[in-house]
């Protein structure tokens, strides 16, 4: 009898340690997902079904996003191709690793060339490399190296390429969670890297003999430039603490040492920070003199006031944002619901196209 007691109290106890658990679990999911399905503003969607994209490139109609998982996007008039990317080494499955930054050459339209950011493994550990890529008739080859062996890790990739008003190409590089490697300038991880487009070290780069442009870098993954072609730039931080900066040639950002609102000697606290929670930023780019940045973790594109150094929602409601893209007076982001971090909809993930001026309508 007792021992039938003991069974009967048990199986109670499970039944509702498990109604428990199920209850709080719909509870969070319940929460997530009204934020991805509540938009603050009309949007329209460009092209959906896509997986895990990271970065949006744009020349005249078309679209190039890529995906982490591998294979570069071309999205024209509404029809959406995959397009085969042909990498001399195959992409790593680790979290926040892949095909990741993508840029364009500025000569793209004659010489169908263009930038890829793509983490590998080699010997059991990971890296990262900067390649050009050529556009042919049925896919995108790796035709060049131009920087190798960026320290890779489980996470902090960097991994953002963008081309300045110099015709530079300018890297971010994470710090692998080697987080003290940051401070030292033979070490590529944590920094924002600057080259010639054919892999040659500029002369005027603030370090001599290095591609090294800033450092004292967690995670930084937007790069933009303001109509007076001043840098700034978004990073993770850690456990929130999230960061913008206004980059210089030279400077260091303090990473370990400081962050938030913290100050060290030779050090540059960021312009404005998120403290607790995070945004987890990503891709940035200028609306007029505002910088526009995409926000994970924040769920939302924000806006960043070049004036006041507020930060502000621009839009909710679509879940994780990775990449924005600003064209005039629209504004172009892509979802990352499917990156295992988000919660998926229907045909998840998607790039979207919202008219700017709309958004202050709406404020």
């Amino acid at each position: 009898m007792k021992s039938k007691i003991s069974w009967l109290v048990l199986f109670i106890s499970q039944i509702l340690l498990l109604s428990a658990c199920s209850f709080g679990q719909r509870e969070m999911q319940q929460e997530e997902s009204e934020s991805v399905t509540k938009p603050s503003v009309e949007s329209k969607v460009v092209a959906k079904d896509l997986t895990i994209p990271w970065s949006i490139q744009k020349v005249d109609d078309c679209f190039y996003v890529t995906q982490r998982t591998g294979g570069i996007v071309e999205i024209t008039e509404g029809k959406k191709s995959v397009i085969k990317t042909n990498l001399s080494k195959a992409l790593s499955g680790r979290p926040e690793a892949g095909l990741l930054g993508f840029v364009l050459h500025p000569d793209f339209k004659s010489n169908q060339l263009a930038f890829a950011y793509y983490t590998y493994d080699d010997g059991g550990d990971p890296y990262n490399r900067v390649v050009v890529l050529k556009r042919t008739d049925k896919q995108w080859s790796e035709e060049k190296i131009l920087i190798d062996r960026i320290p890779g890790g489980q996470y902090h990739q960097g991994g953002r390429l963008e081309i300045g008003p110099d015709r530079k190409l300018y890297i971010t590089t994470g710090d692998a969670t080697k987080q003290d490697k940051a401070q030292d300038l033979t070490y590529l991880g944590g920094k924002i890297l600057r080259m010639d487009l054919d892999g040659g070290m500029p002369a005027d780069n603030p370090f001599e003999d290095s591609y090294v442009y800033s450092y004292g870098h967690r995670n930084p993954q937007g790069l933009a430039w303001n109509q007076d072609e001043v840098l700034y730039d978004t990073e993770h931080g850690p456990n929130g603490y999230d960061e913008i900066n206004r980059i210089k040639a030279g400077n260091n950002y303090g990473w370990p040492k400081i962050t938030g609102d913290e100050k060290g000697e030779s050090l540059i606290s960021p312009l404005a920070h998120s403290g607790e929670p995070s945004w987890a930023p990503s891709g940035a780019d200028f609306w007029n003199d505002d910088l526009v940045f995409a926000s994970l973790a924040g769920q939302s594109v924000k806006r960043f006031d070049t004036e006041t150094n507020e930060v502000s929602e621009l839009l909710t409601g679509f879940g994780r944002v990775r990449d924005v893209l600003v064209e005039g007076d629209t504004l172009y982001f892509v979802s990352n619901n499917t990156d295992g971090r988000g919660i998926p909809r229907e045909n998840d993930d998607k790039l979207y196209e919202v008219d700017m001026n709309s958004l202050m309508n709406e404020e």
